[in-house]
């Protein structure tokens, strides 16, 4: 053909023209071009290859297919007839629906649309508290801290009566609701330092203050609740005059929320006058045997049909007075021992007014949407917040604990199998503290991210047990030895609770991250959904082909990163962090590319291979904690203090990822594809792997960080509740730990002068007397090292008993006439399910079994006056 440049290509060598072709099809894909560029770009290399006409008359066929919306849209249309009878697409119940409804998404839909704006997520409120919350904070926060130990409260059961006045005195029962209304008005980051700070101290503490102000009535009410519901309960569960509990978990119904049996059912009485009877079975209700108001979620049913809605209206939530006839209480769980009101409740025909319904009639049957999207901001805060107050009081003690402690004539932390688990403890409580306040940034800005909340949950308590458990291990017989001087006994004991409540953690991982993330965030999955249930072909053909798209730009993507070690992506910042946001846009392309392929490959069966959905969320997880972790880095100035930190928590999440996307190559199953997968992909992940766990010296680094005075441990544990009178446990070790520090240049100057042969080779501490004398050391520097000696050794005494003592404190502890919260003013103990009981100590006896209950003679079976029998040799051995 006579045309300009038509063949321009023909003289070109083969190699050239390929790579180019390549190259061309590599920026298009990368950038995610539309397809009318495709189509140019293909035009052009036919023209410049000289392209007969037969070739030339397909090729216009398929870009007016694919072009051209009327005509694409009749594939489309044979698409969803198919995808219809392959049933691929999973179908969504109307609760699913509800919960994939609730709630937004945020920076989790940048992380996995598989090129995350990292300006944008950047640029994230990182709030600061007011000044009210502050004075809060140092003020009737640091006051309830010292009038609870926690010893006593776990021996009684319960906080004492003085405290439980405090905290409705001082405003702690309505920390979320406004001012206006007679609360504290304060924001997510206010309320989220509050639990940090006294779940850094009592766990009991934490919860009790966490309920009120997390999902249940008052929140409820804050969003859903009528004017008059909101007048009359708001200021009076603010000033603690009504204690609130809410009733959602069941014997039958745990994480499968929707298949509670509660029932209520919509009636007229006598007087024509609309009402609803309710009964009910609940069990593990916080709060519930004290509470004034119990928030009840409960299946409605009309069978007359008298609201005009249909006879099954669905969950709803109501607002039950627990002095209401047919309302049973008086009972409570015993969580492990950890002393917070944990209840079963029961409702026999209970009749309320038809506006106990949260927001009225028209509340009625919207129950699971509200609870859907309190949880999906709630979930975030709370027991975040109580994780992160752990992991920093670990932190603290566990830091000091091994500067303290000494084996082998040298502080433990000095040996390397202690600073592998310190390391983890300090770089835990670093990444969390950084997602909480990331996410409370959202929170605060009018966020409620289900997904977010869900990461966060899951992760701080998982990372929380881990990190407890580490601390045990570097506390180890003063970790086991429980009494008034044990420092995290207590707290290892309480891990699991926060493991299981709200969403337990197994399901949280496997269903909610991912299975509920694949479709809430991803960018066409749920239009695909809708689409197909409602037989929309334009709303379909929209999505699916977008969709194409989507997948193959992060394809390309993801094989580009991963050949530059994610290079060829930009970074927000300069610095140290920089090539942390670049394998982070790495890791977000590949995420995404391998989700759509599990995605197009199981169809509907994803949801249930959990095993999958968990890798995925795992990976999804670490994305946004290390997305947490560069913010904070940022956001608080780039210090070099910090960057320590920071290179641990990135490295460590990208182990992480590492680790989950092994698990996917390894186990993932794609028709046609699986053995490149395992061949191919697998080995190439292993050896270009994204990174590996933190180094030994990195961790060592930060490891010592933590048992250095002053510095590092001060800013990483802000905000901690630290005793300054040496009778409490934390604030005797804190005394050991200073003047432990303090003395150690002592130590040194003595092993100095044996080095240069002033002293003989000894253990230093033999050497005290004859380096003063020597005049190596000076008188104050010897007494220095006597107090830190003595201090030393009080704190490393473990807590022991009498027998008499201990059995009895066994079987009944604590002093049974202590009635902590009903001999408060929070409840009225007249009013009271056995309120009036007292047990004495005739009642219980002397608290120690009889010999056919466990073997062992008391001193009262014997005949033996007041001396106790010598002990029998036993006559066989164990």
């Amino acid at each position: 053909m006579d045309l300009p440049l038509f063949d321009l290509f023909a003289g070109m060598p083969t190699l050239g023209i390929v790579a180019g072709v390549i190259l061309v099809a590599f920026v298009l894909g990368y950038t995610g071009a539309p397809l009318w560029l495709w189509a140019i770009a293909g035009a052009v290399g036919l023209y410049g290859g000289g392209a007969p006409l037969w070739v030339w008359i397909p090729y216009g066929v398929l870009v007016a297919v694919f072009n051209i919306a009327p005509i694409r849209r009749l594939v489309s249309a044979s698409l969803m007839r198919l995808m219809e009878a392959l049933q691929f697409l999973p179908t969504i119940s109307e609760t699913e629906q509800t919960a994939i409804d609730a709630g937004s998404v945020w920076m989790d839909g940048e992380l996995f649309s598989g090129a995350p704006d990292f300006d944008k997520t950047l640029d994230q409120l990182y709030p600061e508290l007011s000044e009210k919350e502050q004075d809060f904070l140092d003020g009737p926060c640091e006051e309830v801290c010292e009038m609870v130990d926690d010893w006593k409260v776990h021996q009684r059961g319960d906080l004492s009566a003085e405290t439980w006045d405090y905290l409705k005195e001082n405003g702690f029962f309505g920390l979320i609701i406004p001012e206006e209304r007679g609360g504290l008005g304060f924001s997510a980051a206010g309320r989220s330092a509050v639990v940090q700070k006294l779940g850094g101290h009592s766990v009991p503490l934490a919860i009790t203050v966490m309920v009120p102000n997390s999902l249940g009535p008052g929140e409820l009410l804050l969003h859903y609740g009528t004017d008059e519901q909101k007048e009359y309960y708001l200021p009076r569960l603010a000033s603690g005059d009504l204690i609130p509990s809410f009733a959602l978990t069941e014997p039958n119904a745990g994480s499968d929320a929707g298949a509670m049996e509660s029932h209520g059912e919509v009636f007229r009485d006598d007087d024509g006058e609309l009402k609803i009877r309710l009964n009910w079975e609940k069990r593990y209700i916080s709060l519930a045997a004290i509470s004034g108001v119990l928030g009840l979620a409960f299946k409605l049913e009309d069978p007359d049909n008298l609201l005009g809605k249909g006879e099954d209206l669905g969950i709803t939530c109501a607002l039950v007075p627990t002095d209401a006839d047919g309302v049973k209480l008086g009972r409570r769980h015993d969580p492990l021992g950890v002393a917070f009101y944990n209840c079963p409740t029961e409702g026999e025909d209970v009749v309320l007014p038809l506006d106990a319904i949260i927001g009225g009639k028209d509340g009625a049957g919207r129950g699971w949407a509200m609870l859907m999207d309190a949880l999906s901001a709630g979930r975030g805060i709370m027991l975040p917040a109580q994780a992160v107050g752990g992991g920093k009081y670990v932190t603290r003690v566990a830091g000091a604990h091994a500067a303290v402690r000494e084996q082998f004539g040298l502080s433990i932390g000095k040996f390397e199998g202690i600073e592998e688990p310190l390391a983890r403890i300090a770089g835990y409580t670093y990444i969390m503290d950084a997602a909480r306040r990331y996410t409370n940034g959202a929170v605060d800005s009018g966020e409620k991210p289900g997904v977010v909340s869900a990461i966060m949950k899951y992760n701080t308590t998982e990372m929380q047990r881990d990190l407890v458990n580490d601390g045990m291990d570097v506390l180890a017989g003063n970790g086991i030895s429980r009494g008034p001087n044990n420092l995290l006994a207590l707290a290892y004991q309480s891990l699991p609770i926060s493991i299981t409540v709200e969403g337990a953690n197994i399901l949280t991982r496997t269903m909610m991250i991912f299975g509920q993330g694949a479709i809430r965030c991803h960018p066409y999955a749920l239009k695909e959904i809708e689409a197909l249930m409602e037989g929309d072909v334009k709303k379909f053909d929209d999505a699916f082909w977008s969709h194409i798209g989507h997948v193959v730009r992060n394809g390309v993507r993801a094989f580009g990163l991963t050949l530059t070690r994610g290079r060829l992506a930009s970074s927000p910042v300069s610095g140290p962090a920089a090539p942390y946001y670049r394998k982070m846009a790495w890791a977000s392309a590949s995420f995404a590319f391998f989700a759509d392929l599990a995605m197009g490959s199981l169809g509907g069966m994803l949801k249930r291979k959990e095993k999958i959905t968990g890798r995925f969320a795992d990976i999804l997880s670490w994305m946004y904690l290390g997305t947490a972790v560069l913010t904070r880095f940022e956001k608080e100035g780039r210090t070099t203090q910090q960057e320590p930190f920071l290179h641990w928590s990135m490295q460590y999440a990208f182990a992480k990822m590492q680790e989950g996307f092994e698990g996917l190559f390894e186990n993932l199953k794609v028709p046609g594809l699986t053995w490149l997968l395992r061949l191919v992909v697998a080995p190439w992940a292993r050896f270009n792997r994204f990174s590996a766990m933190p180094s030994d010296e990195l961790g060592g680094q930060i490891a010592q960080a933590i048992q250095e005075k002053d510095g590092d441990r001060e800013w990483l544990t802000k905000d901690l509740y630290v005793p300054k009178d040496q009778s409490q446990p934390l604030g005797e070790l804190e005394h050991a730990f200073r003047l432990n520090r303090e003395a150690y240049h002592v130590g040194q100057k003595i092993k100095d002068a044996i080095r240069d042969g002033q002293l003989p080779k000894k253990r230093p501490h033999l050497l005290l007397d004859e380096a003063r004398e020597e005049g190596i050391i000076t008188e104050g520097e010897f007494d220095l090292v006597h107090r830190a000696d003595e201090a030393r050794e009080q704190y490393i005494q473990v807590d022991e008993f009498e027998l008499d003592e201990y059995r009895q404190y066994r079987m009944f502890p604590g002093n049974p006439t202590e009635r902590g919260a009903f001999a408060s003013s929070v409840v009225d103990a007249s009013e009271q399910p056995g309120a009036d009981e007292e047990m004495t100590t005739d009642e219980i006896g002397d608290g120690a079994p009889s010999a056919h209950g466990d073997g062992a003679p008391s001193v009262a079976d014997s005949d033996a006056d007041d001396e106790a029998p010598d002990r029998p040799e036993p006559s066989e051995t164990a």
